[in-house]
């Protein structure tokens, strides 16, 4: 299974200038992909189950779905295509039973896309490698929408304390890695990303 994993690693990271990676921002307020959309937002927004929305409705919801920027490529694609058919039955099938799944399928291309991240620590990577053994597409998606930024909050907290423990760190750089550590998760790989370098500029 490993060797899979490799390889569909490798597919993934080709792939990934073409993906739209469900990533930090996550895809709020999409429901689980594996519970069929039966309460898909209608254009009012009042929540209307999709067997009782009109084709405006259906379309409306369609359209909120490729207007979202966490929508990926399967869900980019099936959406169009539910919207090109133009029939009730199409549109109501992508809502209930077709997105669930394509987002399925686009959140396991995220996990494989973070996991080829060599930025990816231990914690991410082990978490990811947890979810493609066993998990569930629902699990998934909740950690995508929530665990992802914990994993990666305590990977970097590790690379931070790293910083910490070189000998020759400068008095400045320590107290900003001190600020860092004591900041939000964003602040922290904000930090790891571009802050570490402005220190003593």
């Amino acid at each position: 299974m490993r060797l899979t994993r490799a390889a569909l690693t490798v597919a993934a990271t080709a792939l990934a200038p073409a993906l739209l990676l469900t990533g930090p921002a996550f895809a709020a307020g999409k429901a689980s992909p594996s519970t069929a959309l039966s309460t898909a937002p209608a254009a009012d927004g009042s929540g209307t189950p999709v067997g009782e929305m009109s084709d405006d409705d259906l379309r409306i919801a369609i359209l909120r779905i490729l207007a979202d920027e966490d929508s990926g490529r399967r869900v980019v694609r099936e959406a169009n295509e539910a919207l090109d058919i133009g029939t009730t039955e199409a549109m109501r099938y992508f809502l209930e039973t077709g997105y669930p799944l394509a987002q399925a399928e686009d959140d396991q291309v995220a996990l494989f896309r973070i996991l080829a991240d060599p930025d990816s620590g231990k914690r991410v990577t082990k978490e990811i490698n947890q979810l493609l053994d066993s998990g569930a597409p629902q699990d998934i998606r909740q950690w995508l929408e929530t665990s992802y930024r914990l994993a990666q909050a305590e990977d970097d907290r590790v690379a931070l304390f790293r910083i910490l423990a070189r000998p020759d760190i400068s008095e400045a750089l320590r107290a900003a890695v001190g600020e860092a550590i004591d900041g939000t998760p964003e602040e922290m790989r904000y930090f790891l990303e571009y802050g570490q370098y402005e220190v003593d500029a």
